[in-house]
Protein backbone atom coordinates (compact mmCIF):
# COMPACT_ATOMS: atom_id res chain seq x y z
CA UNK A 1 0.00 0.00 0.00
CA UNK A 2 1.19 3.51 -0.77
CA UNK A 3 0.45 6.84 0.88
CA UNK A 4 1.85 10.12 -0.33
CA UNK A 5 4.70 11.85 1.49
CA UNK A 6 2.57 14.97 1.72
CA UNK A 7 -0.16 13.09 3.60
CA UNK A 8 2.37 11.76 6.08
CA UNK A 9 3.79 15.26 6.64
CA UNK A 10 0.32 16.69 7.24
CA UNK A 11 -0.54 13.99 9.75
CA UNK A 12 2.76 14.43 11.59
CA UNK A 13 2.25 18.18 11.78
CA UNK A 14 -1.21 18.01 13.30
CA UNK A 15 -1.55 14.55 14.80
CA UNK A 16 -5.37 14.61 14.82
CA UNK A 17 -7.78 12.74 12.55
CA UNK A 18 -9.67 15.09 10.27
CA UNK A 19 -13.16 16.40 10.33
CA UNK A 20 -16.73 16.48 11.56
CA UNK A 21 -17.89 14.43 8.59
CA UNK A 22 -18.24 10.68 8.18
CA UNK A 23 -16.17 8.65 5.74
CA UNK A 24 -18.05 5.57 4.53
CA UNK A 25 -15.62 3.05 3.05
CA UNK A 26 -17.18 0.32 0.91
CA UNK A 27 -15.06 -2.84 0.79
CA UNK A 28 -15.58 -6.43 -0.31
CA UNK A 29 -14.54 -9.07 -2.84
CA UNK A 30 -14.81 -8.68 -6.59
CA UNK A 31 -18.33 -9.54 -7.69
CA UNK A 32 -19.97 -8.48 -4.42
CA UNK A 33 -21.55 -5.50 -6.16
CA UNK A 34 -19.83 -2.58 -4.43
CA UNK A 35 -20.07 -0.23 -7.40
CA UNK A 36 -23.70 -1.23 -8.01
CA UNK A 37 -24.61 -0.43 -4.41
CA UNK A 38 -22.84 2.92 -4.57
CA UNK A 39 -24.63 3.79 -7.84
CA UNK A 40 -27.97 2.74 -6.34
CA UNK A 41 -27.45 4.95 -3.28
CA UNK A 42 -26.30 7.88 -5.43
CA UNK A 43 -29.56 7.72 -7.35
CA UNK A 44 -31.71 7.42 -4.22
CA UNK A 45 -29.92 10.21 -2.33
CA UNK A 46 -29.68 12.78 -5.10
CA UNK A 47 -30.34 16.14 -3.46
CA UNK A 48 -30.23 14.66 0.04
CA UNK A 49 -27.62 17.11 1.30
CA UNK A 50 -23.93 17.02 2.05
CA UNK A 51 -23.07 13.57 0.70
CA UNK A 52 -20.23 13.02 -1.75
CA UNK A 53 -19.67 9.91 -3.85
CA UNK A 54 -15.96 9.91 -4.69
CA UNK A 55 -14.74 9.33 -8.23
CA UNK A 56 -11.50 7.38 -7.87
CA UNK A 57 -8.33 7.66 -9.92
CA UNK A 58 -7.11 4.25 -11.14
CA UNK A 59 -4.20 3.15 -13.33
CA UNK A 60 -6.63 1.22 -15.54
CA UNK A 61 -8.56 2.42 -18.60
CA UNK A 62 -12.30 2.74 -18.06
CA UNK A 63 -14.14 -0.07 -19.85
CA UNK A 64 -17.62 1.43 -19.32
CA UNK A 65 -18.83 -1.86 -17.81
CA UNK A 66 -17.64 -1.47 -14.23
CA UNK A 67 -16.67 1.52 -12.10
CA UNK A 68 -16.71 4.97 -13.69
CA UNK A 69 -13.28 6.31 -12.75
CA UNK A 70 -10.56 8.68 -13.88
CA UNK A 71 -7.57 6.95 -15.46
CA UNK A 72 -3.86 7.72 -15.23
CA UNK A 73 -0.76 5.88 -16.35
CA UNK A 74 1.48 4.53 -13.59
CA UNK A 75 4.00 7.29 -14.29
CA UNK A 76 1.40 10.07 -14.15
CA UNK A 77 -0.14 8.54 -11.04
CA UNK A 78 3.23 8.55 -9.26
CA UNK A 79 3.78 12.19 -10.20
CA UNK A 80 0.31 13.16 -8.96
CA UNK A 81 0.87 11.27 -5.72
CA UNK A 82 4.23 12.99 -5.15
CA UNK A 83 2.68 16.45 -5.49
CA UNK A 84 -0.09 15.66 -2.99
CA UNK A 85 -2.98 15.24 -5.43
CA UNK A 86 -4.52 12.42 -3.37
CA UNK A 87 -6.05 12.37 0.08
CA UNK A 88 -5.38 8.63 0.15
CA UNK A 89 -3.66 6.24 -2.26
CA UNK A 90 -2.93 2.53 -2.29
CA UNK A 91 -2.01 -0.38 -4.52
CA UNK A 92 -4.03 -3.56 -5.07
CA UNK A 93 -4.27 -6.26 -7.76
CA UNK A 94 -1.38 -4.69 -9.68
CA UNK A 95 -3.06 -1.28 -9.95
CA UNK A 96 -2.71 2.06 -8.17
CA UNK A 97 -5.78 3.79 -6.71
CA UNK A 98 -6.23 7.31 -5.38
CA UNK A 99 -8.90 9.51 -3.83
CA UNK A 100 -8.69 13.21 -4.78
CA UNK A 101 -7.28 15.63 -2.19
CA UNK A 102 -10.63 17.44 -2.09
CA UNK A 103 -11.97 14.60 0.05
CA UNK A 104 -10.16 16.15 3.03
CA UNK A 105 -12.00 19.45 2.59
CA UNK A 106 -15.35 17.72 2.36
CA UNK A 107 -14.79 15.65 5.51
CA UNK A 108 -13.64 18.74 7.40
CA UNK A 109 -16.77 20.55 6.17
CA UNK A 110 -18.96 17.86 7.76
CA UNK A 111 -19.93 15.94 4.65
CA UNK A 112 -20.56 12.22 4.36
CA UNK A 113 -18.00 10.87 1.90
CA UNK A 114 -18.55 7.50 0.21
CA UNK A 115 -15.82 5.59 -1.64
CA UNK A 116 -14.94 2.10 -2.80
CA UNK A 117 -11.71 1.12 -1.01
CA UNK A 118 -9.33 -1.78 -0.69
CA UNK A 119 -9.17 -3.44 2.72
CA UNK A 120 -5.45 -2.66 2.77
CA UNK A 121 -6.24 1.08 2.78
CA UNK A 122 -8.46 0.97 5.88
CA UNK A 123 -5.70 1.46 8.52
CA UNK A 124 -4.51 4.63 6.76
CA UNK A 125 -8.11 5.78 6.42
CA UNK A 126 -8.88 5.39 10.12
CA UNK A 127 -5.71 7.26 11.05
CA UNK A 128 -6.68 10.11 8.75
CA UNK A 129 -10.38 10.66 9.53
CA UNK A 130 -12.11 10.92 12.89
CA UNK A 131 -15.34 9.11 11.98
CA UNK A 132 -15.14 6.09 9.67
CA UNK A 133 -17.77 3.49 8.84
CA UNK A 134 -16.58 0.41 6.95
CA UNK A 135 -19.31 -1.28 4.91
CA UNK A 136 -18.26 -4.82 4.01
CA UNK A 137 -20.28 -6.04 1.03
CA UNK A 138 -20.50 -9.83 0.75
CA UNK A 139 -22.29 -12.34 -1.48
CA UNK A 140 -22.60 -16.10 -1.77
CA UNK A 141 -19.62 -17.79 -3.52
CA UNK A 142 -21.67 -18.93 -6.52
CA UNK A 143 -22.99 -15.40 -6.99
CA UNK A 144 -19.47 -13.98 -6.83
CA UNK A 145 -18.23 -16.50 -9.40
CA UNK A 146 -21.09 -15.76 -11.77
CA UNK A 147 -20.62 -11.99 -11.56
CA UNK A 148 -16.85 -12.12 -12.02
CA UNK A 149 -17.15 -14.50 -14.98
CA UNK A 150 -19.76 -12.23 -16.53
CA UNK A 151 -17.23 -9.43 -16.83
CA UNK A 152 -15.19 -11.51 -19.30
CA UNK A 153 -12.16 -9.63 -17.99
CA UNK A 154 -10.38 -12.46 -16.18
CA UNK A 155 -9.37 -16.04 -16.89
CA UNK A 156 -10.96 -18.99 -15.10
CA UNK A 157 -7.78 -19.31 -13.03
CA UNK A 158 -7.94 -15.64 -11.99
CA UNK A 159 -11.59 -16.04 -11.00
CA UNK A 160 -10.76 -19.08 -8.87
CA UNK A 161 -7.89 -17.23 -7.21
CA UNK A 162 -10.13 -14.31 -6.31
CA UNK A 163 -12.73 -16.61 -4.79
CA UNK A 164 -10.20 -18.40 -2.57
CA UNK A 165 -8.67 -15.15 -1.31
CA UNK A 166 -9.54 -14.50 2.33
CA UNK A 167 -8.83 -11.15 3.95
CA UNK A 168 -9.78 -9.69 7.28
CA UNK A 169 -10.45 -6.03 7.99
CA UNK A 170 -8.11 -4.07 10.24
CA UNK A 171 -10.65 -1.38 11.08
CA UNK A 172 -9.37 -0.26 14.48
CA UNK A 173 -12.13 1.67 16.26
CA UNK A 174 -14.19 2.19 13.11
CA UNK A 175 -17.74 0.89 12.87
CA UNK A 176 -17.99 -2.17 10.59
CA UNK A 177 -21.31 -3.09 8.96
CA UNK A 178 -21.81 -6.18 6.76
CA UNK A 179 -24.26 -6.05 3.83
CA UNK A 180 -25.20 -9.27 2.03
CA UNK A 181 -25.75 -8.43 -1.62
CA UNK A 182 -26.54 -11.95 -2.85
CA UNK A 183 -30.12 -11.09 -3.77
CA UNK A 184 -31.89 -8.27 -5.57
CA UNK A 185 -29.88 -5.05 -5.55
CA UNK A 186 -32.77 -3.14 -3.98
CA UNK A 187 -32.60 -5.20 -0.79
CA UNK A 188 -29.01 -4.42 0.12
CA UNK A 189 -29.37 -1.06 -1.63
CA UNK A 190 -32.08 0.17 0.72
CA UNK A 191 -30.07 -0.96 3.74
CA UNK A 192 -27.11 1.00 2.40
CA UNK A 193 -29.26 4.09 1.77
CA UNK A 194 -30.56 3.91 5.34
CA UNK A 195 -27.01 3.65 6.67
CA UNK A 196 -25.98 6.73 4.69
CA UNK A 197 -28.97 8.71 5.92
CA UNK A 198 -27.96 7.88 9.49
CA UNK A 199 -24.41 8.97 8.70
CA UNK A 200 -25.75 12.29 7.40
CA UNK A 201 -27.63 12.79 10.68
CA UNK A 202 -24.51 11.94 12.68
CA UNK A 203 -22.38 14.37 10.70
CA UNK A 204 -24.96 17.12 11.19
CA UNK A 205 -24.90 16.58 14.97
CA UNK A 206 -21.08 16.62 15.04
CA UNK A 207 -21.01 19.86 13.08
CA UNK A 208 -23.45 21.52 15.45
CA UNK A 209 -21.41 20.76 18.59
Amino acid sequence: MMTSAMIEREMARDGRPLGDGVFVAVVGPSGAGKDSLIAYARGRLSGAGAIDFVRRVVTRPSDRTTEDHDSLSEEDFAEAEARGAFALSWRAHGLSYGLPAGVDRNVEAGHVVVANLSRAAIPSLTRRYADVVVVEVVAAPDILASRIAGRARESAGDVAARLTRQAGIDAGDATVVTLDNSGALEIAGERFVDLLRRALARAAIAGAV
